[in-house]
């Protein structure tokens, strides 16, 4: 008997997973997760050059029916090739019956899950009045960023800065669903600052995109560009500022260079991780505790994100009439 797997392309992933629905199924998966319902092994991490990154992440969220596995590179040399930064590609399982049923683009879906994830930090730690955003990076990621953050809070005025691409970022994102009709572009990371009340970084750097001593009070920043320790995209003064919520206490410790850094610095101790996200989102940890609060959400990843986002894609892919079926 022939095996019958959809192929989602990455067309295909951007319909069926609005963004709305997406912040909504990461508040989901953050909340299980810090619940201790998922099965997600910390991911394998292979170094295949100076740089250049494949990792393996493994999933099970029993409680919605969810399994799988997503496989992801991230080759630093490929924008200088005309290739994208990430490829990546997801299997999700048929958790009644162990059979894959759906191959989707995973590049697309990392780019929303990881927007998404900012949305629901920024929907429930940023200032209800917050206005301004600062963007820093104009890639896939920086693109979900913004329309996610835009998507919770009604958003007037971005800047953007980043060392290439601001231009046509702006250009492309204006306008676009919730994003406002202008993007400003910033001559300086303090210039951006200056008003910010939400900040998303974005970029691949591996060295502080902006000083900590610039954020405002209120400020709320997301952090999602940096992912191994060595890496440090946001620096340790804004770390000793804020409030600091993670993703996941375990891989936070095992690959956020963000907070690893500061640690190893004396500059915080592990009691400044005051939350996960699903905490927060549980009611169990309070999230911002004043309006003049500086809060962090510095997220590496977790494979429960992919798991209900893939399950969301299969499913309304599939009420859709999205996908190419092959037999196998």
């Amino acid at each position: 008997m022939s095996m019958e797997l959809r192929l989602y392309s990455a067309a295909d992933v951007r319909r069926a997973l609005p963004m709305a629905e997406a912040i909504a199924a990461m508040k989901a998966a953050y909340a299980e997760l810090s619940a201790g319902r998922v099965q997600i092994p910390l991911r394998t991490h292979l170094a295949v050059a100076e740089g250049d990154s494949t990792l393996v992440m493994p999933f099970c969220a029993p409680d919605h029916g969810a399994v799988g596995l997503k496989l992801v590179s991230v080759f630093n040399s490929n924008p200088a090739r005309g290739l994208p930064l990430i490829h990546a590609l997801v299997l999700a399982v048929d958790a009644a019956t162990g059979r894959p049923q759906a191959l989707i683009e995973g590049g697309s879906l990392t780019a929303i899950r990881t927007g998404a994830a900012s949305g629901a930090a920024t929907d429930v730690l940023a200032r209800p009045d917050a206005t301004t955003v600062a963007l820093f990076g104009s890639g896939a990621q920086a693109r979900t960023q913004l329309e996610a953050v835009c998507t919770v809070r009604p958003i007037e005025r971005v800047w953007v800065y980043s060392l290439g691409g601001a231009e046509a970022f702006a250009t492309e994102m204006a306008g676009r669903g919730p994003i406002p009709a202008r993007i400003e572009i910033a001559a300086s990371p303090t210039e951006a600052l200056r008003d910010a009340d939400i900040i998303c970084a974005a970029s691949t750097s591996r060295t502080p995109v902006f000083d900590g001593r610039d954020l405002k009070p209120g400020a709320h920043v997301n952090g999602v560009g940096s992912f191994t320790p060595e890496m440090q995209e946001i620096d340790a003064e804004t770390v000793r500022r804020a409030r600091v919520v993670v993703d996941s206490r375990e891989a936070a410790l095992a690959e956020a260079g963000d907070l690893l850094i500061p640690l190893r610095q004396g500059v915080v101790t592990l009691d400044h991780l005051s939350a996960e996200l699903g905490e927060v989102i549980a009611g169990l940890k309070p999230g911002r505790t004043s309006a003049e609060e500086i809060t962090f959400f510095k997220s590496v990843g977790v494979a429960v994100q992919d798991a209900l986002a893939a399950q969301r894609v299969a499913r309304n892919g599939l009420a859709l009439g999205l996908g190419t079926v092959v037999a196998l």
